[in-house]
């Protein structure tokens, strides 16, 4: 999107000049590293162009917040350290905040969702903090945070809307011109705007030819909103799976900064976010959280929309603090983010020889997964995953498949197909069901599953249910439910009732080919 005209700095705000004295001077360096600048060289090869890495994962917390952390904590007085500071987080602005607090002898007391994963929680407490579990989101655990300021003295410490912190993250883009002289554009991990804000004030001042990009998660782009209106904006809702990225309104002063500074921001998917985590793995050997490569997936698909021989790009593996379990979500999404995978619905004769038949037409391409369950004697519906090398080869299977007669949905990009029906496939009812398909999303932690199952009760029967459990903060089911005609109005009025996040699936495609 194109730039917009900036907005003129308030004057209580901090000018450029004056953010750019204080990164240079920002003392973090007892606590926080220099981290190194490393070359992606298997990345550069594909995309023609130099791909370098800054690796904030290499921070003794793995993640960039510990240098606004630590930053902030030193520019608190005496009296305020004794009295103790407090933050809301759900993961690595705690860990960074805990190391800083320890450091300098500070009692921190830290906020954090009970949806929080146990992996983050056991950091905090490790690393000295005093966790405090509160609410099933950042916002409930933020107000909690704000009120014990109030009550009992506390110094509030932000994730990312403060001068000092924004400061501390600032130290990052000085280091990479450090490191590096060749830069012609920096991809920024957006979520909060702390980061991107410290890097683009830093760097517009003494190098304004390099490229300042923000990449958002697309279901969390909070910046891309504010852009739009030119004011910090709520968003609806957010998404989970970048956790780290999952802010609902970017702040005041990183908003600021960005407006000004930022040439662009762009958005990328759940998809294209697992792939760049493959790429952090196959060329470093590090394990990305999906915040973490957030940079690496913007960075790549600038490369495949613009011309970018012979250029350096850099981008930020901002954090490395993930559930294990997480792995395996990110290893089934990767081929689909890397566009090596198409996921179709192909119907096929009900013969014998047909499968054998349907591969063949294949060509020797290799099939990643194949789902399949009797239906009728005249036809049958297959789910399945076929390897190719690009989304041009992808179109090019449909429309072969096409000319030989196989009706042919094309199911890559659909999520429910996706998250939910490739492992359900073949569950048809015996009888005609006035069936609504929904899909739900709920706060994650032990028992939630069973709370969700008690909310709805008992009023409408379950036909479809299926619910995977894969590390997120965030459960997702899909469900079907027997709603005749005539109680449409009802059974509205119980899902506004239950107050659940939900959208309606009851005509997507891929529900119809397998299950209805």
């Amino acid at each position: 999107m194109a730039q917009p005209t900036p907005l003129n700095p308030q004057p209580t705000h901090p000018t450029d000049s004056e953010y750019l004295r204080k990164i240079l001077l920002a003392p973090i360096y007892d606590l926080a590293k220099v981290t190194p600048l490393q070359p992606m060289k298997k990345l550069s090869e594909r995309l023609g162009c130099d791909v370098v890495l800054k690796r904030e994962d290499m921070q003794p917390v793995h993640s960039f917040k510990l240098r606004g952390a630590y930053n902030k904590l030193l520019s608190l007085t005496n009296e305020q350290r004794a009295r103790g500071v407090v933050a809301a987080s759900a993961g690595n602005h705690a860990q960074g905040l805990a190391m800083s607090a320890a450091k300098l002898g500070v009692n921190a007391t830290i906020v954090m969702p009970t949806t929080t994963p146990d992996i983050k929680v056991d950091a905090v407490r490790r690393l000295g903090g005093n966790v405090v579990q509160v609410g099933d989101n950042f916002d409930a655990a933020s107000a909690e945070s704000r009120r014990l300021a109030a009550e009992q003295g506390m110094t509030l410490v932000p994730p990312f809307d403060d001068v000092e912190v924004i400061t501390g993250q600032g130290t990052c883009g000085m280091e990479m011109l450090q490191q590096s002289q060749k830069l012609n554009a920096v991809f920024l991990p957006v979520g909060g705007g702390g980061l991107a804000a410290g890097v683009a004030v830093y760097l517009r001042q003494l190098r304004p030819d390099i490229k300042l990009i923000g990449v958002e998660a697309e279901d969390s782009a909070c910046l891309a909103e504010a852009w739009k209106h030119g004011k910090p904006s709520d968003l609806s809702n957010v998404g989970l799976f970048a956790d780290g990225v999952a802010v609902k309104r970017i702040g005041e002063e990183t908003f600021r900064l960005c407006y000004q500074h930022l040439d662009d921001v762009i958005t990328v998917s759940t998809d294209e976010i697992c792939a760049a985590i493959k790429d952090a793995f196959d060329d470093m050997r590090a394990i990305s959280e999906p915040a973490g490569a957030l940079s690496i997936a913007g960075l790549k698909k600038y490369a495949q929309q613009n011309d970018v021989a012979g250029l350096q790009l850099g981008a930020i593996l901002s954090g490395a603090n993930l559930n294990f379990h997480t792995l395996r979500y990110v290893s089934e999404r990767t081929e689909l983010g890397e566009g090596k995978e198409a996921v179709l619905a192909v119907t096929i004769p009900e013969r014998k020889g047909s499968f054998r038949q349907f591969c063949e037409t294949l060509q020797g391409r290799a099939i990643t997964e194949f789902n399949y369950r009797f239906a009728d004697n005249a036809s049958a519906n297959i789910f399945v995953g076929v390897r190719v090398e690009d989304e041009s080869a992808r179109l090019a299977l449909i429309t072969e498949l096409e000319d030989k007669g196989y009706a042919t949905h094309d199911l890559t990009n659909n999520e429910l197909a996706k998250l939910h029906i490739r492992y359900m496939v073949g569950g048809h009812p015996h009888r005609s069901i006035p069936e609504k398909l929904l899909g739900f999303e709920f706060p994650e932690h032990p028992g939630a599953l069973l709370k969700f199952l008690n909310t709805l009760g008992e009023q409408w029967n379950i036909t479809l249910f299926h619910y995977r459990n894969h590390g997120a903060a965030y459960g997702r089911v899909f469900a079907g439910f027997e709603v005749p005609e005539t109680d449409n109005d009802a059974f509205h009025g119980f899902l506004e009732q239950v107050g659940y996040e939900y959208h309606d699936e009851t005509n997507n495609p891929a529900y119809t080919a397998f299950l209805k």
